[in-house]
């Protein structure tokens, strides 16, 4: 009986801890568990606390102009007829070639904009159809081109083709769209990248994004880095396909062009007479044609370095040809500006010398014999890295840049279009705040 008892209070004692157990254990897991009112709070920092996922930026919506076509095919049949390539007016003007030039941005543009909808390279802007739809509207007269028709030919006075002519109808025409007057051209693009194009008429198309090689013949109240785009030129010269090396580059130093320009292209005379007795360097004079491309080509593609001196204006294809050739350039030129230096820093593949510095006798040669094998291989390994901004055949090159560019300009469009709108008085010996310059007097250090 004793036994029986004893084995009872133990089973007691048993059943008595595992409820304890149950107890203390149900009390610590309800402490934890939120109740149902305090669910949602907890939910909604926890999605406050997660990063919100990165959404696609928006892509600029563009619409190009359905010009007149005297001011784009028609441009192209004029120049042939000129240069020869036919004898009378065709047809269908479209079937007409664009001929390559160094101002070829324009071409290369306005087929990007009329290729198909299917966009593989991820270009930054789209083409409307709807112009109120539109962000940017982009003009894409071949002005550069028309520059080029008569150049060196005189016109007599009611016959030919007349570029000045064509400047003039065009602003006529613009004037009278709707949209341009809208915001009074400041939200559309222009290409003029010789420095001469659309030289009759820029005060009047001025608050456009301007697509430039550079300021030289632009005044302040024109052009700028806040409103405009710097654009590369169309290299005229063949893409070096070899390897980084040195070896068949025999020549130190490569220059061939004409000798003889305006303004601060001066200097390639004065540098003709400092260079051209050195043994290891080549400088010739040459105009553009197709013999005097293949001499370059093979010049560039064998020397280490190439000379880039100003021209008329401060930039020159022959600077694109250089980079594409994996040739050094050597830049003296104290004005230049270059396109894409938000993504490309130049000195890691160039070296700039001030003008003065360089008409120095021997110290151009100097200091480029003293730069070592494995400094030329690191500017190669640079250049080829860059090369594709600079080739308007590249999908991922220039004009995939120059798009980007100009959809950068977007937000101060917007800022420059609502501020002309408020503005009740206006000062017009002020010069215009989107056209400041940050040019800066001072010397160019090299390498």
């Amino acid at each position: 009986m004793a036994r029986k008892s004893s084995l009872l209070k133990r089973a007691a004692i048993a059943i008595l801890s595992v409820i304890a157990i149950y107890v203390i254990l149900n009390a610590s897991v309800s402490r934890s568990l939120p109740s149902s009112s305090d669910l949602p709070r907890q939910l909604i920092r926890q999605q406050e606390q997660e990063p919100a996922p990165i959404q696609p930026k928006p892509k600029v919506k563009v619409y190009m102009y359905d010009l007149p076509k005297r001011f784009t095919h028609g441009i192209i049949q004029q120049h042939a007829i000129v240069r020869g390539g036919i004898k009378s007016p065709v047809d269908d003007v479209t079937t007409l070639k664009y001929p390559g030039h160094q101002h070829m941005h324009e071409w290369y543009l306005y087929s990007d904009l009329n290729r198909p909808e299917t966009d593989p390279t991820g270009s930054p802007i789209t083409r409307v159809l709807d112009p109120a739809e539109a962000d940017l509207f982009y003009v894409p007269v071949f002005s550069s081109l028309s520059l080029i028709v008569n150049a060196g030919r005189p016109v007599d006075p009611g016959s030919g083709y007349s570029d000045e002519k064509m400047q003039e109808e065009l602003v006529e025409w613009l004037e009278g769209q709707e949209w341009w007057r809208r915001n009074r051209g400041r939200d559309h693009v222009i290409p003029a990248g010789d420095p001469n194009a659309l030289y009759r008429i820029l005060d009047r198309v001025k608050n456009a994004v301007l697509l430039v090689a550079d300021f030289g013949r632009l005044r302040g109240d024109q052009g700028s880095f806040v409103k405009d785009v710097v654009i590369p030129y169309s290299h005229r010269v063949n893409l070096f396909t070899g390897e980084v090396g040195v070896e068949g580059r025999d020549t130190l130093l490569f220059f061939m062009g004409n000798r003889y320009r305006k303004d601060g292209g001066k200097v390639r005379d004065l540098l003709f007479q400092v260079l051209e007795k050195e043994e290891d360097v080549t400088i010739k004079h040459g105009t553009q044609s197709r013999e005097n491309r293949r001499a370059a080509t093979k010049g560039m593609h064998t020397s280490k370095f190439c000379l880039n001196p100003a021209g008329d204006t401060p930039s020159a294809c022959r600077l694109f040809d250089s980079i594409v050739s994996l040739c050094v350039p050597v830049i003296v030129s104290d004005s230049i500006e270059l396109p894409f230096e938000d993504v490309i820093d130049y000195r890691k593949f160039s070296i700039f010398v001030e003008a003065g510095v360089a008409l120095e006798p021997g110290f151009l040669v100097g200091m480029l014999r003293k730069i070592g094998t494995e400094k030329v291989l690191e500017y190669q390994r640079e250049m080829k890295q860059v090369r594709r901004y600079f080739d308007y055949d590249n999908p991922n090159g220039a004009v995939k840049e120059i798009w980007r560019q100009v959809s950068q300009k977007l937000p101060l469009i917007k800022l420059m279009s609502n501020r002309d709108k408020r503005i009740v008085l206006r000062n017009s010996t002020e010069p215009d705040c989107s056209c400041l310059c940050t040019n800066q007097t001072g010397l160019i250090t090299s390498i």
